[in-house]
């Protein structure tokens, strides 16, 4: 049985919180690894982990291994956990059972400010105060970096302006948010994202609200920051071509389970979207890329039956 994944006011929150001294805790189990550019490659991961709300489970006994320095997409029906699990791994929801573990730490037991500069999240209804600014809410990404003797620094600006104009907001730096129309609030939500600059960014639906045109932009913004930055990204789509096009790993979802993970090539089959979505279609290689590209079947449209065959039944009679 599923359950609906209601919105609780820590769902909303997408704000670093604001700069202070450097926070006491555990430290992460070592040193992460790194690529070859220098990049620092964290390990997040689930074991036996149980997720819901108000006791009722959403999440049930779910391992997990997310792929260091790739891009994986999180797909499934409605109220099948996704947006369930991505606040679990992201600390915003505490596991009715297992624990989330981040580079062998149980992430409960790290500091919030110290998680921050690690992993990013952008979750599906952000808020932000009254009145503020796109600049100001961008450069709030640069605050889990800064302490009470650390303001804002040159570097800080430079980070704050690039994320900006890879998200083409920065002309409305000046601007209040609620000014803005939802899809460019959503791409000044990516840029706070970005200027956070983090080695693991989770994104639920980090399309919401844009056109068709804006979603590419957005999702080749998202693969770029991943090929030459090698950040981990982990983000929940909607519409199964994108997901199957930009994902490195995908990860299909039913019930609180993953029913199927891997390459696209392997996971979207004709058999896993009638499992996860109820839904019968035929999957084709995409023709830009060659990626997996499902073609849904309703009951109203059916390819037309070929004329030879009506002339055939129509000779036979």
């Amino acid at each position: 049985m599923t359950h609906p994944e209601p919105h609780t006011p820590d769902e909303q929150t997408a704000v670093p919180a604001l700069s202070g001294p450097a926070l006491s805790g555990p430290a992460l189990s070592g040193p992460a690894a790194t690529d070859p550019a220098g990049h620092a490659h964290h390990e997040l991961r689930a074991v036996g982990l149980g997720l819901g709300y108000d006791g009722v489970p959403i999440v049930t006994d779910l391992d997990l291994e997310i792929a260091v320095g790739r891009l994986t997409v999180i797909v499934g029906a409605n109220a099948s956990g996704k947006s369930t699990l991505l606040r679990g791994l992201a600390r915003l929801l505490t596991p009715q059972s297992g624990v989330v573990l981040l580079d062998g730490t149980d992430i409960a037991k790290i500091p919030g400010k110290r998680i921050a500069t690690v992993l990013g999240l952008l979750p599906q209804q952000p808020l932000a105060p009254e009145g503020i600014t796109v600049g100001e809410l961008v450069g709030r990404g640069r605050h889990p970096h800064q302490g009470w003797f650390r303001g804002t620094t040159a570097a800080d600006d430079a980070i704050v302006a690039d994320a900006l104009v890879r998200t083409g907001t920065l002309d409305l730096a000046g601007r209040r948010l609620e000014e803005l129309s939802g899809g460019q609030r959503q791409r000044v939500w990516i840029a706070m994202a970005l200027a956070q600059d983090t080695d693991i960014l989770l994104l639920d639906e980090p399309t919401s609200f844009l056109d068709v045109a804006h979603q590419i932009e957005v999702l080749d913004l998202l693969l770029e920051l991943n090929r030459t930055r090698g950040t981990t990204i982990v983000m929940v789509l909607h519409d199964l071509n994108l997901a199957a096009r930009y994902a490195d790993e995908m990860l299909v979802m039913r019930a609180g389970q993953i029913i199927a993970a891997g390459p696209p090539a392997q996971t979207l089959t004709v058999e896993t979207v009638r499992s996860a979505f109820g839904l019968d279609a035929l999957v084709i290689p995409d023709p830009v890329c060659g990626s997996p590209l499902v073609v849904p079947i309703g009951r109203f449209h059916r390819a037309p039956t070929p004329a030879s065959a009506i002339l055939g039944k129509a000779n036979l009679s």
